[in-house]
């Protein structure tokens, strides 16, 4: 059985090419350069309006780790209501205390509002930060998570696959496992099939040029080298791609 697909997204054009490519799911953000933001309540109605794709919004408002202060938690409250009024099928999330354990009270809070508003809940790759993978896990399903996103606690999702297929084979039947980082149509076969989990996530990479990045030595380069004039976006080619080596398993 051919994995379920969810393509990162970082646009409504992203989100048009992961459509183009095949993909039925997305988790939308704003900024991925910084691992990924809260999009904008305008982009979530963009994409349900005009693209037939399930929608899981990230819920982040700014970049480095996962401890939230007070006021950064307050805004991401109130962003979750936003993107979820805007149709967001589900909302992707992670509260961590310093030591690197879930922060249960915060995790809680945007529990209760996805909840409240009858969508899913994901807790997203702050799991591969914490220090006790099997422990969180337990915790996840206790507090009514339904899915995870993990690299296995590793850079990528094939470097963690040992870890990915011990969480799936110990948790699978409780809490959906979605595995991450790295994933594209060379490896999904094999990581699918020594995993055994039923969902993956890619970003499917590719880069776009725009001329005004750096003019008159004014530069806001996002990446260097020869992607010095470019910015990140989703290929529809590399989307169907993995889908295809996904429905060939």
């Amino acid at each position: 059985m051919s994995p379920v697909v969810e393509i990162c997204c970082g646009s409504y054009y992203d989100a048009k090419q992961a459509a183009l490519g095949g993909a039925g799911r997305v988790e939308l953000n704003g900024a991925l350069m910084l691992g990924g933001l809260t999009p904008t309540a305008a982009t979530v109605a963009m994409v349900k309006e005009n693209l037939e794709l399930e929608v899981v919004a990230m819920a982040r408002p700014r970049g480095a780790g996962f401890c939230y202060l007070e006021e950064e938690f307050a805004v991401m409250k109130r962003e979750c209501v936003e993107v979820l009024e805007a149709g967001a099928d589900g909302i992707a999330f992670g509260c961590l205390l310093e030591d690197g354990s879930v922060d249960q009270e915060k995790t809680k809070g945007l529990l209760d509002i996805v909840k409240g508003m009858g969508r899913q809940a994901v807790f997203h790759r702050a799991f591969d930060c914490v220090e006790d993978p099997f422990h969180t896990m337990e915790q996840l399903i206790g507090l009514g998570v339904d899915r995870v996103l993990t690299s296995g606690l590793k850079p990528t999702a094939m470097e963690g696959r040992d870890m990915i297929r011990q969480l799936q084979m110990m948790f699978g039947d409780r809490i959906q496992i979605l595995a991450g980082s790295g994933v594209n149509g060379g490896n999904v076969r094999e990581l699918v099939e020594y995993t055994g989990v039923s969902q993956v996530h890619s970003s499917c990479k590719a880069w776009r040029k725009d001329p005004t990045t750096a003019r008159n030595g004014v530069s806001y380069s996002m990446a260097g080298g020869d992607k010095a004039m470019c910015y990140d976006v989703v290929s529809s080619e590399l989307v169907a791609e993995l889908i295809k080596r996904g429905k060939e398993l």
